[in-house]
C-alpha cells in the first residue's frame, strides 16, 4: 500500500530524509560535535555558523515539516530541540530557517518553489522578518514597510529594526503595507526581500548573547520587488493561515533550552545532589512538565494550518507554557551548578539568557496573553 511519504515523493526529483530515526541520527551528530564545540563562539564572538548550519540542512534539519518532504511537523520540532539543547542561538537560527521555508513552500509562487529544495538542504539561508508585522496586525504596533504599486511589481520604503538569519546574499521573509493615496494602507503584501546590491544591512547595538544570530537593521530606499518575490498578495488570509504553523515551531526551540537545563542539572547530581535535593524546580519535576508540553505539542503538529480560533488560542497557549517552562528549566540549572554554571564558558549562565530570548521574541509572553485576551473577549456575548 503506498503511503503519505510516496505520494509525496513522486512530487520531487528526489526525497531525502525518509527515515524519521536517521533525520535525528544525523542531526543529533552535528549537535554533539561541531555545534557544541562552537556554542561559546556562537553566543558571545559573533560567529555565524552557516557552516554548520549547512550540515544541518543536509541532515535534514530544515526540509521535514514541508509538505514535500512530509510534512512532519513533530519531527521538525525533535530536530530542533536537539539542536537548541546545545546551543540555544543556532537552535533561533533553525527555527528562522524553518519558518521561511514554510512561507517559501504555502507562497505556492513557482519561482519560490523553484529555490526551496535549495533552501531546505541548507545551501542557501533565509530568515524571516516578521516581528514588527506580526504585532502590527495584533493591534500593538504600525507596520513599517510601506509599498507602491508600480508596472510589474511594488517599490517598498522603510527600515526594519532587526532581523536575524540574514546576510548579504541571503533573503527573508517580510511584509509591507500598500500605500494606494488613502490614509490608511489598503492591504498588505508578503514577500522575499533578496539582500543583494540594493541592501545595506546596518550593525545593531550588541546584545547580550546569542551574538552570532547574525541580526542587523534592513533599511529599504526604493527597493523594487517584483512578482518572483511575492509570497502573498493579500498577506492576511496567508498569515492567518500559516501563524499555527510559525509558532509551533517555536516550541522546539524552546524545548531544547530546557532539555539542555535539565541535561545540566543531571550533571552535577552525583556530586552536589545531597544539597540539591532541597531546591524547588528538580528534575524529575522540570521533566514531567517537558513531557506534558512534548505531547501536547505532537498532538498539534498533526494539523499545523488549521485555522480554527480555538486552535490558534492552544498553539499560543502551548507556546506560553513553553517559553515559562523554559525561564524555570534555565534559572533551576543555574541553582543546581551554582558557581560552575555562572563561569562565562559555562551552559547554565548561556541557557538564562536563550530562555530569556525564548520568553521575549515575537510572539514575546506578554504579546501572546495581549492576543489571547483579544481572542478570548471576541468570543463573550455582548
Amino acid at each position: 500500500m503506498e503511503g503519505p511519504l510516496d505520494s509525496v515523493a513522486e512530487q520531487t526529483s528526489s526525497f531525502p530524509w525518509l527515515e524519521d530515526a536517521d533525520v535525528l541520527a544525523g542531526v543529533t551528530e552535528v549537535a554533539q560535535g561541531p555545534l557544541a564545540e562552537a556554542a561559546y563562539r556562537i553566543d558571545q564572538e559573533h560567529y555565524y555558523p552557516t557552516d554548520i548550519m549547512a550540515s544541518l540542512g543536509e541532515a535534514g534539519a530544515f526540509g521535514v515539516h514541508l509538505d514535500r518532504y512530509g510534512g512532519r511537523y513533530d519531527l521538525a520540532l525533535k530536530a530542533m530541540s536537539e539542536i537548541a539543547r546545545v546551543c540555544g542561538s543556532t537552535g533561533f537560527l533553525t527555527w528562522c530557517h524553518d519558518a521561511c521555508g514554510l512561507y517559501m513552500e504555502q507562497s505556492g509562487n513557482p519561482a519560490l518553489l523553484a529555490r526551496l529544495d535549495d533552501h531546505a538542504r541548507g545551501r542557501t539561508m533565509g530568515g524571516t522578518g516578521l516581528s514588527n508585522p506580526i504585532k502590527s496586525l495584533t493591534g500593538i504596533e504600525k507596520m513599517i514597510l510601506t509599498a507602491k504599486p508600480v508596472a510589474g511589481g511594488y517599490v517598498v520604503n522603510g527600515t526594519l529594526p532587526w532581523v536575524s538569519h540574514i546576510a548579504r546574499g541571503q533573503y527573508c521573509g517580510v511584509l509591507a503595507g500598500v500605500d494606494d493615496g488613502g490614509d490608511a494602507p489598503s492591504r498588505e503584501i508578503m514577500f522575499l526581500l533578496d539582500l543583494d546590491e540594493r541592501v545595506d544591512l546596518r550593525r545593531c547595538p550588541e546584545f547580550s548573547g546569542m551574538e552570532g544570530t547574525s541580526t542587523w537593521a534592513i533599511p529599504l530606499v526604493d527597493y523594487f520587488v517584483s512578482e518572483a518575490q511575492i509570497i502573498a498578495d493579500p498577506a492576511v488570509p496567508f498569515i492567518k493561515k500559516v501563524r499555527s504553523a510559525f509558532i509551533l515551531l517555536q516550541i522546539g526551540w524552546a524545548q531544547g533550552v530546557i532539555q539542555g537545563s535539565i541535561d545540566s542539572i543531571d550533571e552535577v547530581e552525583d556530586v552536589l545532589g545531597h544539597v540539591n535535593q532541597y531546591l524547588d524546580a528538580r528534575p524529575d519535576e522540570l521533566r514531567a512538565e517537558l513531557d506534558d508540553l512534548t505531547t501536547r505539542a505532537t498532538s498539534l503538529c498533526a494539523d499545523p494550518y488549521c485555522e480554527d480560533k480555538d486552535f490558534f488560542l492552544q498553539v499560543l497557549d502551548a507556546r506560553a507554557q513553553a517559553a515559562e517552562l523554559a525561564l524555570k528549566a534555565s534559572q533551576s540549572a543555574l541553582l543546581h551548578q551554582g558557581a560552575r554554571g555562572y563561569l562565562m564558558k559555562a551552559a547554565p549562565q548561556r541557557r538564562i539568557r536563550e530562555a530569556h530570548f525564548v520568553a521575549i521574541v515575537t510572539p514575546a509572553i506578554k504579546h501572546i496573553r495581549w492576543e489571547m485576551a483579544k481572542l478570548m473577549r471576541e468570543e463573550m456575548p455582548a
